[in-house]
């Protein structure tokens, strides 16, 4: 696990993370206030945008929220594209590069 800060918020992130009966995600990362996003990463197109979408969600469903908060966010982190979106699920899909600056 690395820590690094990212604008004045220490941000916690670990790579393909098993939560919960085998499910997992690419990465978590966690805030300084103890909340938390999930972020499966994939290439592109709607199919894997899809199956990545999925998956967050099924994962967010079985975190027993009487033990810890539930996400705060769930993201597909995409190679391609020019504008991030929301899908109707609320799982966000934001390409690479809308990440800079």
């Amino acid at each position: 696990m690395k820590t690094c800060q990212m604008t004045k918020l220490y941000v916690k992130y670990s790579f393909v993370s098993r939560i919960i009966s085998g499910l997992e995600c690419d990465a978590v990362v966690h805030l300084r206030n103890g909340s938390y996003g999930l972020i499966e990463i994939k290439l592109g197109g709607d199919t894997l945008i899809g199956e990545g979408a999925a998956n967050l969600n099924s994962l967010a469903e079985k975190i027993d929220t009487t033990k810890m908060k539930k996400p705060s966010f769930k993201m597909v982190l995409t190679a391609v594209g020019q504008y991030a979106y929301i899908r109707t699920d609320g799982v966000m899909v934001v390409p690479i590069g809308c990440l800079k600056d």
